[in-house]
């Protein structure tokens, strides 16, 4: 199933996307909330009437850096052996259709396509075979990087952690097991033109490592997301571009870079 959260009208609601074809899309609303207990409406609107939001709004977005191996060599970086872990505040987050604000202490913003993991249930230290448990559901997400502040600064919770820097969407994709979560396409493209292109497949710590090894240390809440890496092909951004990350199951997440007002 595909969870949305959208506004209409001035209301805020969850709904479950019905159809296949984007023009004959169908929000039938959600009674209650996804992550407890919920029945669908049969209220049912067009999803051209609505605004989509972020899917969901995280108490924390937890981070893995290098976590492809070729994008962790593409920028001189050595391969971990243990899965490397940042953060992006709450506030970095947008949703699909909302602009990316180049910031204004950067002059070299890049894109990075990434498979989010999204929790659905309060956890700890949850052991490996009990991931898939925990797992709400999986969506779009583009890890936003000022490059140029990322290289300069030790801490990169300005290069990374920037309003706008972490767009979500366009919804949440529920029926898509962890087996085949870990083996899906993953592109990008600018303006039309690919730049990334890669498959899940290729992490070097799978996700079940990735909910293992933050969990340890934290606890997760319902709605929390986990970004997974990159991989290859990341690149510059410029306003007036528009960047669409596409992840195979899942659907495309777009959104346009602008001037920060």
């Amino acid at each position: 199933m595909r969870i949305a959260r959208f506004s209409i009208d001035g209301n805020v609601a969850f709904g479950a996307v019905e159809g296949d074809k984007q023009d004959e899309l169908v929000l039938d609303i959600i009674k209650g909330i996804p992550f407890a207990d919920y029945e669908l409406s049969g209220t049912k609107v067009p999803l051209s009437k609505v605004r989509l939001l972020p899917p969901v709004l995280p108490s924390k977005v937890v981070a893995f850096g290098r976590n492809y191996g070729e994008h962790a060599r593409e920028l001189g970086n050595e391969v971990p052996d243990t899965p490397f872990a940042f953060f992006k505040p709450s506030t970095s987050v947008i949703g699909p259709g909302d602009e990316i604000q180049y910031p204004s202490f950067s002059e070299e913003l890049h894109h990075e396509a990434e498979l989010a993991v999204v929790i659905g249930r309060m956890c700890r230290e949850v052991p490996r075979e009990r991931v898939k448990d925990v797992i709400f559901g999986y969506t779009c997400a583009n890890d936003v990087t000022a490059r140029d502040v990322q290289k300069r600064e030790k801490q990169w919770a300005r290069a990374k952690g920037f309003d706008t820097s972490c767009p979500l969407g366009p919804w949440v994709e529920t029926g898509l097991g962890l087996d085949r979560a870990n083996d899906l396409t993953i592109q990008l493209t600018v303006n039309g033109e690919q730049r990334q292109l890669g498959r899940t497949s290729e992490m070097i710590h799978p996700i079940e490592d990735l909910v293992v090894n933050i969990s340890e240390a934290m606890t997760l809440l319902p709605g929390d997301v986990i970004l997974t890496g990159t991989p290859a092909g990341v690149g510059p951004l410029n306003v007036g571009d528009e960047v669409a990350v596409s992840i195979e199951g899942i659907g495309t997440l777009t959104n346009k870079v602008v001037k920060r007002g």
